[in-house]
């Protein structure tokens, strides 16, 4: 879709694409885009916006963005913390499904609630079961932003899979719960699955146990303390040893790049026969950005920060690799830049354009639009 300052068509200006990830907490990644291809208008160039994501808040609209057919309806789910909530399931088109597991699940859900030990992904399985009712021979998960740390054991609830405790009950939500699990069985899995291709965009690559796991990196980020992550992490630990004993799942799935994103629901989608992708290259193979970035001069991309998890697979480094590959020049615009992957040709800090007074978080949208004209001139200036 042609963005501000597409319009003359001249042959002799700049072709530039803006392909920003969200700037979390203040905007979305179709504003960020929208405000860089206004700037990059303002100097002259041809802009063009595809929005970027990476599996996290914001993939949903991301995904339909680019789709002429696509349509959301909306659902009753279970909520992060039990409870009902309405949430959003996207489509593509008639068969291809977009879920967002953190609109049922995530932490933007909780409103400052946060209960590591009791939050569920129960609400993404509600969603893929709705999915399922409506069609879906292809469904598209985005796992970031969760607020669970249960490995996916209510997701696999909510799809007819049985995690019983000692008694023969069902064990609680959350993954405080799971050190109770006796037994699994899967022979109520809803078949509907091994005909539909669940395909999950996982915005880390992590393993789901250990060091790099679930629980140890990202459980305190969901307000578990050192005990709670302790047990979080024995909980995951024995969810993977009662499937691999009862359900016969293959003892690598657990060592999955991905497998722990989403508090381990990336490990859970896997026992139920998802493909887990890195979710940047999912989002750009679904949006066409090869092809946006091949009939380009320059390309713009960037975040609300620059840091070293930007470097471990997040979107602006996605579209900067794909930028080298193709031979176009890729910059990366960010509110705070912490580490700069070498990938970008160079980088521009929001703060380095701020004037007297101006908050980068305050007004992003008008330094975006400065970034993306800064960014057209200099590329001019150099000829």
């Amino acid at each position: 879709m042609g963005g501000p300052g597409s319009g003359d068509g001249g042959g002799s200006r700049l072709r530039v694409l803006c392909a920003p990830n969200a700037f979390k907490g203040t905007l979305t990644a179709e504003a960020a885009a929208a405000a860089l291809a206004a700037g990059a208008g303002d100097a002259g160039a041809r802009a063009r916006a595809v929005p970027m994501a990476d599996g996290g808040d914001g993939t949903l609209d991301t995904l339909l963005a680019g789709s002429p057919s696509a349509r959301v309806d909306r659902h009753r789910v279970c909520g992060p913390l039990g409870g009902r909530l309405i949430a959003r399931l996207g489509w593509i088109d008639p068969t291809t499904a977009v879920v967002e597991l953190a609109e049922a699940s995530g932490l933007r859900r909780l409103r400052g609630r946060l209960e590591p030990l009791r939050a569920s992904s129960r609400g993404g399985g509600d969603l893929i079961r709705q999915a399922l009712d409506g069609g879906a021979r292809r469904v598209l998960v985005g796992i970031g932003g969760s607020a669970c740390t249960d490995g996916g054991a209510g997701l696999l609830a909510a799809l007819g899979v049985r995690l019983l405790d000692a008694s023969g009950r069902p064990v609680r939500d959350g993954g405080g719960a799971l050190l109770e699990l006796d037994r699994a069985d899967l022979s109520g899995l809803d078949p509907r699955l091994h005909r539909c291709r669940i395909e999950v965009a996982a915005d880390v690559a992590s393993p789901l146990l250990g060091a790099r796991g679930a629980a140890a990196v990202f459980g305190p980020q969901k307000g578990a303390t050192g005990a709670e992550v302790a047990r979080l992490e024995a909980g995951l630990r024995r969810l993977a040893e009662v499937l691999e004993r009862d359900a016969q799942v293959g003892p690598g799935l657990r060592d999955l790049a991905g497998a722990g994103a989403a508090g381990g629901s990336g490990y859970g989608l896997a026992v139920a026969g998802a493909t887990l992708l890195p979710g940047a290259s999912l989002v750009a193979g679904a949006v066409g950005l090869d092809r946006a970035i091949g009939s380009s001069d320059l390309v713009i991309t960037g975040e609300g920060r620059l840091d070293l998890q930007t470097g471990a697979g997040k979107a602006p480094l996605e579209v900067a690799r794909r930028s080298a590959r193709l031979g176009v020049t890729c910059v990366a615009v960010a509110g705070e830049v912490v580490a700069v992957p070498g990938e970008f040709h160079h980088v521009i800090s929001l703060a380095e354009l701020a004037g007297p007074g101006e908050d980068p978080r305050r007004v992003p949208r008008r330094l975006l639009r400065r970034a993306g004209a800064e960014v057209v001139r200099r590329a001019l200036a150099a000829g």
